[in-house]
């Protein structure tokens, strides 16, 4: 047997979260990834509009990414579904839990683009905990009015399925520290947890530290829960702030009606130390943490049913 040959070098490294695509509209633009279809940055005029994560880096925290067939936590990994018991691979160890699904580390594929916009498609196979088929599709558009986020999933199998679905941003006004940021979140109650982040009730913010229906500074709240009776204004949709308090720089996050529920984590709980406080992540909702055991807000597929929610991030709202 002679010598084996050497295969080719290259020193060229591939990007963690894979092939990069930028699409753009005046003066904004956004850099979605392949792997998990992720908003890894979006800029408008050369300000950053979200806490990030650079191309040469693996996404932590959850930036940017989509939640797909459940946001947040599962406890235990394990739910009941027409009487048969689930279990989940545990996600997030170090909480015996499932967390925000099974497709952000899963390697999408690009259906079509065009300067402003950019549609991924994936296909939920049945894997571990999950005996179902989703087929997935997520577009962003750059506008007018900012960057809009469309979600659909459709049940591809021959039985109902539990479904929801969120998105993870961590939103910046430039501030090194979220702490002087100007906060305000349209929700009058808030879902407390346990130690493994699972809500135990609900329980109204007015007189809380969690109570921040008023534009005001965020100063050292430690926040991770949801906030769900959200106000809504006149187009349907809720919107959290946030703005420097000089005025200079500002955005909102707005949800449709299909999402009734947000998520707002001051990264207090991040293990990279240098990344704690830094955003403030705004996640839509479209059902509660641990949906799939409490019911709360879950959402129902039947076969061949599909469901659509839409988010979106406005760089400078006004009052």
């Amino acid at each position: 047997m002679g010598p084996r040959q050497a295969q080719e070098q290259t020193t060229t490294a591939w990007p963690p979260s894979g092939r990069q695509f930028t699409i753009s509209h005046r003066a904004q633009t956004a850099v979605l990834t392949e792997v998990g279809a992720a908003l890894r940055r979006y800029d408008v005029g050369g300000r950053q509009i979200l806490d990030g994560y650079t191309e040469d880096e693996m996404c932590t925290g959850a930036r940017g990414q989509s939640l797909i067939p459940w946001p947040n936590r599962i406890a235990s990994g394990r739910y009941t579904w027409q009487g048969r018991t689930e279990q989940l691979d545990l996600s997030e160890p170090e909480k015996g839990g499932a967390i925000h699904g099974l497709t952000r580390w899963a390697v999408w594929t690009v259906e079509h683009s065009t300067e402003n916009s950019i549609t991924f498609t994936h296909t939920q196979h049945a894997c571990q905990g999950w005996p179902w088929v989703l087929e997935c599709r997520l577009e962003y558009r750059l506008g007018e009015d900012g960057l809009t986020v469309q979600t659909t999933a459709v049940n591809r199998s021959s039985t109902p399925c539990p479904y929801g679905t969120g998105a993870h941003p961590y939103l910046s006004v430039g501030t090194p520290r979220i702490d002087a940021a100007l906060v305000r979140v349209p929700g009058s109650v808030y879902l407390p947890v346990d130690q493994r982040g699972i809500p135990t009730g609900r329980e109204a913010v007015e007189g809380t530290p969690y109570d921040l229906r008023q534009m005001q500074p965020l100063g050292d709240r430690h926040i991770d829960v949801t906030y769900t009776d959200l106000a809504r204004d006149d187009d349907g949709r809720a919107r959290v702030h946030i703005a420097r308090a000089d005025g200079s720089a500002a955005a909102a996050l707005w949800i449709d009606e299909s999402y009734p529920y947000f998520e707002i984590f001051t990264g207090d709980t991040l293990p990279q130390e240098d990344r704690r406080r830094t955003g403030l992540g705004v996640e839509p909702m479209t059902c509660a943490p641990n949906a799939f055991n409490s019911g709360e807000g879950l959402i129902t597929l039947e076969p061949g049913e599909g469901h659509t929610g839409t988010w979106g991030i406005e760089p400078a709202p006004t009052e």
